[in-house]
């Protein structure tokens, strides 16, 4: 579980950014997203190629 302590002299709005930040790392929004709905096996690999490609032209891009 995430939690955030604010600490002295912190406003709760810069607090509230940090716990953004954290969820945002840890993906466990796009986790939860994910489960909300299901996807065919079939999609699921599509899915993770399109991923692979994107990430080795990516890759490419920045690995003279």
């Amino acid at each position: 579980m995430i939690g955030v302590k604010v600490k002295d002299n912190e406003s709760v709005d810069r607090a509230i950014n940090r716990f953004k930040k954290l969820i945002t790392r840890s993906r466990i929004l796009m986790e939860y997203k994910e489960r909300q709905q299901f996807t065919k096996p079939s999609e699921a690999k599509r899915e993770a190629l399109k991923k692979s490609v994107r990430e080795e032209r990516r890759r490419q891009r920045y690995n003279y």
